[in-house]
């Protein structure tokens, strides 16, 4: 009895523990998005700098992570050449500072709630960039699925209430760069052995996104602040928001890391619903029944298509188990005619 209630306990124990690294990570993220709504959005703080936020943000992660591995050494940090680093990182680098500059500058057009409705294209992307590139393997039922994610979506277009053609552009730009990166981290890094967790990723990737935003922020927003004399930098707004920025990221870390992919994905899903919510309810973004009723079904597709990984994943775990079973029946199985041999040498002897 006594057992049985100590293993109870450590299963709540464990349970617990999940639900409180998906409560911190719905919060952070929730956090980050809505305060970069709020510095960006002209009629907020109104800061529409998004190459600048980024930077700053770049820089900070850069600089804990830097101390986390370097200086505390609470980090491992991965053996990388320079060849590898150049031909690696600094290609995902590029695409992770287009996909943040351009989703931080749909804030300033778009309402919250539908740029976490255009997001659901993100499994879309990948898909579609991963069959591209031979990582994925084209079927029809999942492009019949990808085709309802996106039909979904553009309902929920047709219903927005602050539709604007160039925000869009911007946030369907950010979702195509990010799924490309994530295609990239699989054939530059993956499978090279290589895994970077969130905060090595920041170690490695940080300075690559400050070298390439500092390109365009020197033509385009550098001359626009220089000659801003209203503004003054605001240490408490940024630095707030940069460590929200950083955690989310050590979240990140805790989540994958405690629970799973999956888990990630399905807190994902709560997210986006809280972030339509309250833009709904707090930031009063206009939410209209068709807008609700696209991203539904665009949330069906998705939620099938997480479904069919965690399947896929299951099987080959599976055929992986019943491969290893087999291996050591049948090296067991050697071993033990091994014997039999030397007892029959024995007696003949």
């Amino acid at each position: 009895m006594g057992k049985g209630g100590s293993l109870s306990e450590s299963v709540i124990k464990k349970i617990l523990l999940s639900y409180t690294y998906v409560s911190i990570w719905i919060f952070l993220s929730f956090s980050v998005i809505v305060y970069n709504k709020y510095i960006l959005d002209r009629k907020m703080y109104n800061w529409p700098f998004p190459i600048s936020l980024t930077m700053i943000h770049m820089s900070f992660c850069a600089s804990l992570a830097f101390l986390l591995v370097r200086v505390f050494r609470l980090v491992e940090p991965v053996t990388m050449s320079r060849d590898l680093y150049l031909s690696s990182v600094v290609p995902i680098g590029a695409l992770y500072s287009l996909s943040l500059w351009l989703s931080n500058s749909a804030y300033i057009y778009l309402s919250v709630s539908f740029i976490q409705m255009l997001k659901a294209l993100m499994p879309v992307a990948v898909y579609s960039i991963g069959v591209s590139f031979k990582k994925e393997s084209f079927k029809t039922d999942t492009m019949v699925n990808m085709i309802s994610i996106s039909i979904g979506v553009a309902i929920a277009a047709y219903g927005e209430a602050r539709f604007d053609t160039w925000g869009v552009i911007l946030q369907l730009g950010a979702v195509a760069f990010e799924a490309t990166r994530l295609v990239l981290i699989q054939i530059l890094l993956t499978s090279k052995g290589i895994t970077l967790n969130p905060i090595t990723s920041l170690y490695y990737v940080a300075p690559c996104c400050l070298a390439f935003l500092f390109v365009p922020w020197i033509f385009v927003e550098y001359p626009v602040l220089r000659d801003s004399s209203s503004f003054h930098f605001d240490f408490l707004i940024f630095g707030t928001n940069s460590i929200c920025a950083f955690a989310l990221n050590l979240a990140v870390f805790l989540l994958v890391g405690k629970t799973s992919a999956l888990t990630m994905n399905v807190a994902g899903v709560v997210k986006d619903w809280l972030l339509i919510a309250f833009s709904w309810s707090v930031i009063k973004d206009t939410v209209t029944p068709i807008n609700l009723f696209g991203y539904g079904l665009a949330f069906l597709g998705v939620a099938y298509y997480n479904h069919s990984k965690l399947q896929a994943l299951k099987a080959k775990e599976a055929q992986k188990k019943t491969a290893q079973h087999d291996e050591e029946a049948s090296r067991l199985m050697e071993e033990r005619e091994g014997e039999g041999i030397g007892k029959r040498n024995e007696s003949h002897n």
